[in-house]
């Protein structure tokens, strides 16, 4: 077990993993990426999970990539910093098999991004989100305009501001909001419900949600 990944036990059909930086509010750094990314990759492969769940130890989901690593000027570390990152958004974005995100609390910069490449999203009623890097920083706009339109869209990536669980609710950003204490719970209900179903039908069926947002599968062509 990694001590920034935890991994859980397949629970009739689905898994949740979860980010264990809480003291540094689950930051995306180049190594929890690549460990999301070698995950989800592993339980891609593995016929018995029909669905995955990602979510944050503590009380944010995801404050975004840690920023720290972005100082580093050498030309192999930003090449890293890089690589680590398409391949994550990718990995995510491509999972063969539905990927719900259990938002437990801020999703922000990185991490709403992390959110919104899910196929299904649900919240805690202590969640927010912003793209509290766009002076700075890209963002994954396709998936995000494709949930909430492009005027909402365009307005969140270019202005930063939050939106609280109720507002992400009212314009399809997430599906449901629950109290924190019934997050796991509901989110266990979905994922099951989920399962049921034939490992080769929701691989079908992801395949056909991809195809229909009209997202490449290439990774050199692939525009988020």
């Amino acid at each position: 077990m990694s001590p920034q990944l935890d991994i859980g036990d397949n629970d009739d059909g689905f898994v949740t993993v979860t980010m264990q930086r809480s003291e540094k509010k689950n930051a995306l750094s180049i190594a929890l990426r690549d460990e999301i990314s070698d995950a989800f990759d592993t339980l891609a492969a593995d016929d018995r999970v029909r669905v995955i769940v990602i979510t944050g130890a503590g009380a944010v989901f995801s404050a975004g990539f840690d920023l720290g690593e972005f100082a580093d000027p050498d030309a192999a570390h930003q090449q890293r910093l890089w690589q680590s990152s398409d391949r994550f958004h990718h990995t995510i974005l491509r999972c063969p098999v539905p990927v719900i995100a259990a938002v437990n609390g801020p999703a922000l910069a990185g991490g709403f991004d992390l959110a919104v490449l899910a196929d299904l999203r649900i919240a805690a009623d202590t969640a927010r989100f912003a793209h509290v890097e766009q002076p700075f920083g890209d963002v994954v706009y396709r998936p995000l305009r494709e949930l909430v339109g492009g005027s909402v869209a365009r307005e969140l990536v270019l202005t930063g501001r939050n939106v609280d669980a109720a507002e992400a609710l009212a314009i399809g950003l997430v599906s449901r909001v629950v109290a924190p204490a019934d997050l796991a719970s509901t989110v266990g209900d979905v994922a099951r419900s989920i399962a049921r179903a034939p490992r080769n039908l929701l691989v079908r069926t992801k395949a056909k949600i991809i195809d229909a947002a009209r997202i490449a599968t290439d990774l050199t062509t692939l525009d988020l």
